[in-house]
């Protein structure tokens, strides 16, 4: 079946009988919007596998305690998501969501806007609807390396609101109370550069982890339909999110895992850390003092929570996409 929309373009409806879209559905901005609704939704749902991720990344981190000696409160998902709980109340498992929620805000809205354009413009479609994967890769790099370059402040913010349950638990005292706090201090204490404190291993996480669940579900939806002859249906949605969430971990985690470190590090005044020079000697150091595996903790969340969250956002976009008569992606 196909419709015509109002500039005049034919849009295929893959998946049942989907109404003519309004003007503005296949627009930029709203599908802008789309994304960012999605993504919220995703974010709510799977936060708390996050801040566990987040605890297990720091706990055995040198430097943090005060005394160069690493201490190991928790071990493994379960025992750190039960202790945040009885420790520090169900509620913290949401503790820093808001600029999380803002992250994605910024984030996500541009990634899915901007790639959309890249593939429709730039990218060669073959006869049977595929494209090249090389395109798709470099594509997905690019746009998720750009737009976690613009959501980097809401990052760092979310990651130091993230750690304040531990500190006060530990008997320390806090540093911010709020999202809003975290940002004036940020900002006081070094600038529009200190906003930006860990950007450029977040970029580099977020340009993979992009590549992994972006590209991979683009890439994927289009090869099981195309090649096994699958419809646009949830169970297209879920195998592809399933396989994107796999991959985005496996890439995602070690660059996660410094991107942290980096980002929670106390600074000096000029905004410059204490503990590593830049993403590199984090990477040399955690190597050197933990092992190679300890770039790797976290995976299990990290994994559990991809995959979640790639099947919410996925279903979601598609279906609000189908609801609001906007062509499917």
């Amino acid at each position: 079946m196909e419709t015509k929309s109002a500039s005049g373009r034919m849009v295929v409806a893959q998946r049942g009988v989907i109404p003519p879209p309004k003007h503005y559905a296949d627009s930029a901005w709203f599908k802008y919007i789309l994304s960012c609704c999605a993504a919220t939704t995703a974010e709510m749902v799977t936060y708390p596998l996050d801040l566990t991720k987040t605890r297990l990344q720091i706990q055995g981190e040198k430097g943090l305690n005060g005394n160069g000696v690493a201490t190991v409160p928790y071990r493994g998902l379960a025992r750190t998501g039960v202790g945040i709980v009885q420790e520090e109340g169900l509620l913290k498992l949401w503790q820093g969501v808001t600029p999380a929620v803002y992250r994605h805000l910024i984030y996500s809205g541009t990634r899915m806007v901007l790639y959309e354009k890249v593939r429709d413009h730039l990218f060669t479609t073959r006869p049977d609807g595929t494209r090249p994967v090389w395109q798709a890769i470099v594509g997905g790099i690019l746009v998720g390396g750009i737009a976690q370059f613009l959501a980097s402040p809401a990052d760092l913010i979310k990651v130091q609101m993230q750690m304040e349950g531990r500190r006060r638990f530990e008997g320390k005292p806090p540093r911010i109370h709020s999202a809003s706090e975290a940002f004036v201090k940020i900002y006081a204490a070094g600038g529009l550069r200190g906003l930006w404190k860990g950007c450029m291993p977040n970029v580099y996480r977020s340009a993979f982890v992009n590549l992994g669940d972006l590209t991979t579900y683009d890439s994927v939806k289009r090869y099981f339909m195309g090649s096994w002859g699958l419809s646009d249906s949830y169970w297209t949605h879920a195998l592809s999110s399933a396989c994107s969430g796999l991959i985005g971990a496996s890439l995602g985690t070690p660059l996660d895992v410094v991107k942290t470190r980096v980002m929670n590090q106390p600074t000096d005044v000029r905004a410059r850390g204490l503990l590593y020079k830049n993403s590199l000697d984090c990477l040399m150091k955690t190597v050197r003092n933990e092992g190679f595996w300890a770039l790797y903790k976290g995976f299990v969340p990290c994994w559990l929570r991809m995959g979640p969250w790639s099947l919410t956002f996925w279903l979601t976009y598609e279906q609000i996409r189908n609801a609001c008569g906007t062509s499917a992606f």
